[in-house]
């Protein structure tokens, strides 16, 4: 499905609004409208939370799609599929607009009138704010190519460039530090701000970094590329066992999960590593559904109290041995999937129980030209599983050492060690 056949499920939760979403509605509004542009990283920072890595620019997959939602696309006539919380987002917007405010203004008191609404997943965001999630859609960000980390002693480390970026052909490489970022020193300040300046909004323009690299301190200009996400890769274990990870669900993901199954050898299991997956086009996530499925139910939703069903395709693997491993990161779209292979018997789930964000949001835009973000619905797993505040428990709880339990157990399941 693609154009105007789609409605957006929106994953904001960082890794630092993970941790408190669920007992402090309001978190996700505040980082939507506060600081949109750092939960750009939000399908990989609570991955580099616990290793101590932030991978600096990686966009979260935060639209999902569906041909139920024609009317309630950004653009759609007035009023076309809008709710009573999105008016009154508009009528919000309108009237400080009338007020002389500034777009930012009137984006706040959007903002303001979708918190009132009681909405945990309501949200507005900025034209740019929103351009950067629909570019995420197409498996592509606008940064630099670089990930970082704070180090023990505070400063800012890069951990690893991307091949042909503008970093890399600057001749930034490991272990280099970010001294400052347009004039600005970064000492203090939180790692997402800091790759937040350096990502900026558009491909094209250019950020003057300040770095040293031991007792070496110089500066580069960098011009902004728009460069792949990679949200699919593929690695192999011992005893012919392959682990497919996926950070989310962006478009074409769901493809590349099922050539990297139809790629492993004759007896060789699977691990689908969904962790710190924050969700993603629902249609991949069904699509990478196929990969082991041979049709059928992968999930239901409501849509204002109108009910839908999604299928898999027929033709997927359905003998191969399979384990899927998750932990508190895993959202949305990775949670429909799991549920689908765990409620069918398709595989075995590994890890620590899900996140829990099972809800549906379609966009609207304000007369300001930003997007308001409402919940419209729920989905369930084949199994009428409510996932949203409730998230999915595996069935072999593992924290550490999670990717060795799920080895043994394919070797169980029968795979040769």
């Amino acid at each position: 499905m693609s154009g105007p056949d789609r409605f957006s499920v929106v994953s904001v939760v960082s890794a630092f609004s993970a941790l408190s979403a669920v007992t402090a509605s309001s978190a996700t509004r505040r980082i939507g409208r506060g600081a949109a542009l750092t939960v750009v990283f939000g399908c990989v920072l609570a991955a580099g939370a616990a290793t101590g890595t932030l991978p600096g620019e990686t966009p979260p997959a935060p639209v999902r799609q569906d041909p139920t939602a024609v009317a309630a696309r950004p653009g759609a006539p007035a009023g076309a599929g809008r709710d009573r919380a999105s008016e009154k987002a508009a009528a919000a917007a309108s009237a400080a607009m009338s007020d002389g405010k500034s777009p930012e203004q009137s984006a706040q008191a959007a903002e303001e009138a979708v918190s009132r609404s009681g909405d945990r997943w309501g949200a507005v965001y900025s034209q740019g704010e929103y351009h950067a999630f629909e570019q995420a859609l197409d498996g592509e960000y606008t940064g630099v190519g670089l990930w970082a980390r704070r180090t023990a002693d505070g400063r800012v480390q890069v951990t690893k460039v991307r091949s042909g970026s503008p970093a890399a052909r600057a001749g930034i490489r490991h272990g280099d530090r970010i001294a400052a970022v347009d004039g600005r020193p970064v000492s203090g300040r939180p790692v997402t701000e800091v790759l937040t300046l350096l990502r900026g909004e558009r491909a094209g323009t250019s950020v003057h970094v300040g770095l040293r690299r031991g007792a070496r301190a110089w500066s580069e200009t960098l011009r902004r590329a728009n460069l792949p996400t990679d949200s699919v890769s593929v690695s192999r274990l011992g005893g012919g066992a392959t682990v497919v990870r996926v950070t989310a669900f962006t478009r074409g993901s769901g493809a590349e999960v099922r050539a990297a199954v139809r790629a492993v050898p004759a007896r060789g299991g699977v691990v689908l590593d969904l962790r710190g997956n924050s969700g993603g086009l629902i249609d991949e996530a069904v699509d990478a559904a196929s990969a082991f499925l041979d049709g059928g139910l992968v999930a239901t939703y409501d849509v204002r109290g109108s009910q839908r069903a999604l299928h898999a395709r027929g033709g997927g693997d359905t003998a191969r041995p399979l384990v899927v491993l998750v932990d508190s990161g895993t959202m949305s779209a990775a949670e429909l999937l799991t549920g689908a292979l765990q409620d069918r018997g398709r595989a075995v789930v590994v890890g620590s129980r899900t996140f829990g964000k099972g809800s549906v949001q379609m966009p609207s835009r304000l007369p300001d030209g930003s997007v308001a973000e409402l919940t419209v619905g729920h989905y369930r797993t084949p199994s009428g599983h409510r996932v949203d505040g409730r998230g999915i428990t595996p069935d072999l709880e593992a924290d550490d050492g999670a990717l060795r339990r799920a080895r043994t157990v394919l070797t169980g399941l029968g795979t040769p060690s």
